[in-house]
């Protein structure tokens, strides 16, 4: 997969089979749009193009009276994810406060028609682009008679009868519902660090633990407690248990991830760790002493183990 930083790098097309969107997560339904996408330029001999916009635009333009947007996936991560759904060219286009009033006409015509040389246009049920969100289904398949390019729009992705979307799956996340967030995303939800120092309490009780700083500010951290996950450092994958949050028993004040890698003996400070949750063992808790809290710890890591060993199995 080609990834263009700007729009001026990319050289146009003879048959474009594009998309467009934020793709944040590149959950199921994103996923059956890529699966589209590479039907019909297999069958038009076309090239998949897949157009997003970084930084997200609710970071340049925030909605007022909500909450700062938390990612469910890095650019990077995107990228990667992207690359192995099969697109062959993937456009990141600056998202700027000057580039948002850009009407969707002057979109297609400068962007799609121009640049791009498109074909087919595959989009997502509820669509839209442009100056105040303008552009629409109905209006982009009226301009694709007009220059020449068909539109296609993928129908929702239900799981269990609920349609997947980005805000759904970033509300289990902070609910704790990893599960029910993985099963959206088709893979479990990851976040990466780098191993910092900690204060060695962990150790002290005979599980130490690789105290996490997120690479990215805007990455969305689940809620706080306890999980089973799954640890990749340097292409090799371990088993691990992982909290978040203040650690009240210890009179923690700050909100920390730490993961204790099962049967894991490496110095990694310095190191870069990536985090898959696979199920939420517990809520965090504030325990009587330390003995009681050792005793908790000890029946995490039999549960996380069975847990773990159930999704390699095939239980997710």
């Amino acid at each position: 997969m080609k990834i263009y930083e700007r729009l001026d790098q990319f050289k146009k097309l003879l048959n474009a089979v594009v998309t467009i969107g934020i793709f944040d997560g590149v959950h199921v339904g994103h996923q059956k749009i890529f699966q589209r996408l590479r039907a019909i330029a297999q069958k038009i001999q076309g090239e998949v193009v897949l157009i997003t916009f970084w930084p997200h635009p609710r970071l340049v333009l925030p909605l007022q009276k909500a909450e700062p947007i938390k990612l469910l996936t890095t650019f990077e991560e995107k990228a990667t994810i992207l690359a192995q759904q099969g697109v062959d060219h993937l456009l990141k286009i600056p998202f700027t406060k000057i580039f948002a009033q850009l009407s969707s006409i002057d979109f297609i015509q400068k962007i799609l028609i121009e640049k791009l040389g498109i074909k087919r246009l595959v989009i997502g049920y509820d669509h839209r682009f442009g100056r105040n969100r303008e552009g629409e289904g109905k209006m982009l398949k009226t301009e694709g008679v007009h220059y020449g390019f068909a539109v296609e729009e993928v129908p929702p992705q239900k799981i269990d009868e609920v349609v997947v979307s980005s805000t759904k799956i970033r509300k289990a996340l902070l609910a704790g519902e990893v599960k029910k967030a993985n099963a959206y995303l088709n893979r479990p939800y990851e976040i990466t660090g780098k191993v910092i120092k900690g204060n060695q309490r962990g150790r002290q009780m005979g599980f130490p633990t690789a105290n996490l700083e997120i690479l990215n500010a805007h990455k969305l951290i689940p809620a706080d407690g306890a999980y089973a996950v799954k640890v990749m450092h340097e292409g090799t994958s371990y088993n691990g248990m992982l909290n978040i949050g203040v650690r009240p028993t210890l009179e923690g004040t700050l909100r920390t991830i730490e993961v204790y890698i099962i049967d894991f003996k490496k110095e990694i400070y310095g190191h870069e760790l990536t985090i898959q949750f696979i199920t939420q063992i517990r809520k965090e808790s504030q325990f009587e002493d330390l003995s009681a809290l050792k005793k908790q710890l000890w029946q995490d890591k039999e549960q996380a183990l069975k847990l773990l060993e159930a999704w390699e199995m095939g239980d997710r």
